[in-house]
């Protein structure tokens, strides 16, 4: 129970319509008993006397009843969904404040699919924890108590064996099956999340897949896993049918055993007769009420998995800030002794790096690819929390600052980078809500897209744009942003060398007095970088100006000649 804490908490935070919920169930409840008792009573009463007025009242009692079960009832839904769907929003709101934190280091734990799944199947899950697992064994409990109460002034026998019927319907019949449905460890939970996570790659890899004629067996493998999910809710619901045909067998039994000994104690002359047909009655009624305690097990263990779920993906509590801001002015950016490690990974991606990055500073990072230079942007960026070691930001830990805080004051252009569905207006837009036409145009010119419409259509994804387009675009829109250090990986990769350059001379030279830190393979137009890092298999090789490093002939140097050979 200890993995639904949490839910329970947001539950209770709506105790007035589950009070009230509670109430008007055991009421519909009790009604319904009484409903039934007071049919018992009147059908003997009738064979017995004929006074009129007695079997008017009791009729207008049945009457009462039923308007009270309706009501009671309808009352019951009103509050009970309401405090569900009040519960389902608080779950998601704080679902979601403790995943924002933790956001940039998700996708590489969880795959896209299963995460969505997590986010939105568990999540709707959780709303039959009120309505299935919390509410019903608590109504019936009140529901029961006030039963056997009310029968044991009749007949104590009859109170012993509804005492005995709730027992097995409300405890040990539900035990039982959820210890079958633990000791089984059914992952349906699981295979949903294994489908979504397949069938969001099958979409993203769609094309890629029809290219390499490799659409069937993809096909194949999601057919599997849909069969997979199928087979285990269909597993699943059989024990809830399993469950209630034990519940109504055994509220058979005791109606059965209610009847026989009341015939027996009525034959002895220990019972009325009146009241024979209204304590087997009673049995009927207060036993309807124990149908949803046949699907309590299924749903007790789906919440708690779904609990699960969710609290391992924000199961990690975010790094308690000490400062709310970074300081005004200018950034300076040191790494020392830093070191990552990819979760599941063996192998580090970064060992031991220690760098200085002084404010107004141009930064170039080289390596061959796999050498850990987008790692260490982004470790540096405080997107991936370094293993060991620290960043530093004017001598202070990153630790200490909020990460909003951090890239509030970054133009970042990495290699990927997300357009939404929209107008180029809009993209731009994100960067500077309000920036005017004129600001727009003018960042689109700096990056030699000035010819493009603000009007122009985006699609998701930006999928009519070339990746040239996008990194451009990408680009502009961080000019927009006018944060105080730059940080590039790979950012023209896909724009042609001249309009590459012209690009980056038209940064240099607009912002001299930002802080450039430019991830490339290309190691042409270095010689204007202050410095230039050179990583090879996490490690740091060398760091020095263009010159300084080709004096000494080493590792760059060698890299240099190796490109002057593939271009002569």
């Amino acid at each position: 129970m200890n993995e639904l804490a949490q839910v329970l908490k947001l539950t209770l935070h709506e105790k007035r319509d589950v009070a009230l919920a509670i109430v008007f169930g055991v009421l519909a409840g009790l009604a319904s008993v009484a409903l039934l008792a007071s049919s018992g009573y009147l059908i003997s009463k009738a064979a017995l006397t004929g006074q009129m007025t007695v079997l008017i009242v009791i009729g207008a009692c049945l009457k009462l009843f039923g308007l009270g079960s309706a009501v009671s009832r309808y009352s019951e839904r009103l509050f009970s969904h309401r405090a569900t769907f009040t519960m389902l929003g608080n779950l998601r709101v704080s679902f979601f404040e403790k995943l924002s934190p933790l956001a940039p280091e998700l996708y590489s734990k969880y795959r896209s699919g299963d995460l969505l799944a997590r986010i939105i199947g568990d999540v709707e899950s959780l709303q039959n924890f009120l309505l299935r697992v919390f509410y019903p064994p608590i109504v019936l409990l009140l529901v029961f108590s006030g039963t056997i109460l009310f029968t044991m002034y009749f007949s104590v026998y009859t109170a012993i064996l509804l005492a005995v019927g709730y027992l097995l319907t409300a405890i040990v019949v539900p035990a039982y099956f959820a210890w079958r449905k633990r000791r089984r460890n059914w992952k349906t939970r699981e295979s949903r999340g294994a489908l979504s996570a397949e069938a969001a790659e099958f979409l993203y890899g769609f094309r890629d897949l029809k290219i390499y004629r490799q659409l069937a067996g993809k096909e194949q493998q999601l057919a599997r896993l849909a069969e997979s999910y199928n087979e285990e809710q269909r597993s699943e619901g059989k024990e809830e049918v399993y469950s209630q045909s034990a519940n109504g067998f055994i509220a058979l039994l005791v109606s059965l055993a209610i009847l026989a000994s009341g015939a027996y104690f009525t034959a002895a002359v220990e019972l009325d007769g009146l009241f024979l047909a209204m304590l087997v009655m009673i049995s009927l009624g207060v036993f309807e009420n124990v149908a949803p305690m046949a699907a309590f097990p299924a749903h007790f263990e789906e919440s708690r998995k779904a609990a699960v779920r969710l609290e391992s993906v924000v199961g990690e509590k975010p790094r308690e800030k000490g400062i709310d801001e970074l300081p005004e002015g200018s950034l300076s950016i040191s790494a020392k002794n830093v070191g990552y490690v990819f979760p599941g990974e063996q192998r580090p991606a970064l060992e031991d790096i220690t760098i200085d990055l002084p404010p107004g500073s141009k930064t170039a990072i080289v390596g061959p690819s796999g050498s850990g230079k987008s790692t260490l942007l982004a470790v540096l960026m405080d997107i991936l929390p370094a293993s060991s070691g620290h960043v530093l930001f004017n001598g202070i830990s990153s630790e200490e600052f909020p990460q909003e805080s951090i890239w509030q004051r970054l133009n970042v252009v990495l290699q990927e980078n997300h357009f939404f569905q929209g107008t180029l207006r809009s993209n731009l837009q994100i960067a500077d809500p309000s920036a005017t036409d004129e600001q727009l145009a003018s960042a689109m010119e700096k990056v030699e897209l000035g010819g493009f419409s603000l009007e122009m259509d985006v699609e998701e994804k930006g999928q009519n744009l070339s990746g040239g387009e996008k990194q451009r675009l990408a680009i502009a829109r961080a000019i927009l942003k006018k944060g105080e250090v730059w940080m590039l990986d790979e950012p023209v990769s896909s724009v042609d060398s001249k309009t590459g350059q012209l690009i980056y001379e038209r940064l240099f030279e607009g912002q001299p007095d930002k802080t450039f830190i430019v991830v490339s393979h290309d190691l042409t137009g270095l010689e204007k970088m202050d410095q230039i890092i050179v990583l090879e298999d996490g490690r740091l090789i060398e760091i020095g100006s263009y010159n300084e490093l080709m004096r000494s002939k080493g590792y760059f140097y060698g890299l240099k000649e190796i490109e002057q050979q593939v271009m002569a």
